[in-house]
């Protein structure tokens, strides 16, 4: 391991040497005569607690009829701060949350803006859509139980995101990919109209699916893995509100799968952090779940998918890990999003952040379905695309034009046909943008 972790090194220093680092000018390259090597990426990582600290309503399942009650594991918000060569950092936070409202984002980003020098497009916000976390949107009568949590969870995250920031130190950075297969598309026939928007909510074996593993590895000058970052798109609700075991956590915080995934990947590499991405999972459910499985509970069902995603994660890691090379640049913008029948438009955000000379990263507001991966991946030339989802906005579903098409619970919302032709073209015009 040590060998491999020296061979990054030298990879990265050999490269900056030769002027390999983007946005060096020839002239520049001409003009450099130290024998000292450029920079290698500063890496900075911080982790907070966002549990909340009383009991509150908890979001994802409207069958759910009282607040919580207690909490089987705890939640998280992660901050991992990248700085290439150029030292323009950019900062990737994840929480274990339904989603991320947008005035929280830009409360945090112009905090993070005015208080750190960070550009709010140098900032991405995600969440791993636990169903097992707190609604922060206000309830009748529980306004100031949503507001208190919203001030603590603002607070929390600016707060590692300056933590992250004053921790970088210089680090290697590598990119990985795998796959793992536990999610289901859930929208079985729906070609064919039923009249109820949850009829035909089933898993399809047909139905089109991305298991990739995005993967993205920061090592220090020892070789110990710091941090890990890793996607998948799937719903996190293994848990339910309404399945029959009395033990099952159906009223008590937790991560589901991809809390389980991230505390599987610490247990295995003492002191790193691990950080879930959620991708375009509007339209994936994990299979099995809840109550299927004779005599497994689903708390430990949530805790199976997380450890064959968190072994997916190191099968990564293992076969084939490659080096991060370049600078990182980052866009970030709105695009409008209209519905039918003269129902209220929605200006949706759209993030694409590029990481060295490999990795480009499409952050997706709200709940998209797979289709906006599959899209963007086939599209996209780059050595690793990865697509977010929930990222910077939750505003429920935002379907792609094969569920919008079709209708049915995910094309509620009631987009136009061309919602999917929009946001790929907001992406695709923002990546040239960055060249």
């Amino acid at each position: 391991m040590k060998n491999s972790i020296a061979t990054i090194f030298a990879v990265l220093i050999g490269s900056n040497l030769c002027g390999l680092v983007l946005g060096q000018t020839t002239a520049s390259r001409d003009a450099v005569s130290s024998p000292e090597p450029a920079p290698l990426w500063k890496v900075g990582t911080a982790t907070t607690v966002i549990t909340p600290k009383e009991n509150m309503w908890m979001a994802g399942y409207a069958a759910r009829k009282k607040p919580s009650e207690g909490t089987a594991r705890e939640l998280f918000a992660k901050a991992l701060a990248l700085e290439a060569a150029d030292g323009k950092p950019f900062v990737l936070v994840t929480t274990d949350l339904i989603g991320i409202r947008r005035d929280v984002r830009d409360a945090v980003a112009e905090r993070c803006r005015s208080e750190f020098d960070l550009p709010p497009e140098r900032l991405l916000l995600n969440a791993s859509h636990t169903h097992c976390g707190p609604e922060y949107r206000p309830r009748a009568g529980r306004e100031a139980e949503a507001q208190n949590y919203q001030k603590f969870l603002e607070a929390s995250l600016v707060r590692i995101v300056g933590e992250a920031l004053a921790a970088r130190t210089p680090a290697a950075v590598a990119y990985a990919r795998a796959r793992c297969g536990f999610a289901m598309n859930r929208r079985r026939n729906y070609a064919l109209p039923s009249g109820d928007l949850n009829a035909n909510r089933a898993p399809t074996y047909e139905g089109p699916v991305d298991h990739d593993v995005p993967v993205l590895t920061v090592r220090d000058e020892a070789g110990t893995l710091r941090a890990v970052a890793f996607g998948y798109a799937c719903h996190n609700t293994t848990l339910s509100s309404v399945t029959v075991p009395p033990d099952e956590p159906r009223y008590l915080f937790n991560g589901d799968y991809a809390g389980f995934a991230q505390e599987r990947l610490q247990q295995a590499y003492p002191g790193a952090v691990a950080l879930f991405v959620n991708g375009c999972s509007g339209d994936q459910n994990p299979y099995p779940r809840r109550d299927e499985v004779p005599d497994l509970l689903p708390l430990e069902l949530a805790e199976h998918h997380g450890r064959t995603l968190a072994y997916s994660v190191i099968a990564a890691m293992n076969t084939g890990a490659r080096p991060l090379v370049g600078s990182i640049r980052a866009a970030i913008g709105d695009v409008e999003l209209t519905r039918n029948a003269g129902k209220p438009s929605h200006s949706y955000p759209v993030q694409v952040v590029t990481l060295g000379d490999a990795v480009t990263l499409a952050a997706l507001g709200s709940e998209t379905t797979v289709d906006y991966a599959l899209r963007l991946k086939r599209e996209i030339k780059a050595p690793m695309v990865w697509v977010a989802g929930y990222s910077n906005d939750y505003a429920g579903y935002v379907p792609g034009r094969r569920v919008a098409v079709e209708g049915g619970y995910e094309a509620a919302n009631d987009f136009t046909f061309d919602v999917e032709d929009r946001i790929v073209g907001k992406v695709e015009a923002m990546l040239k943008g960055l060249k």
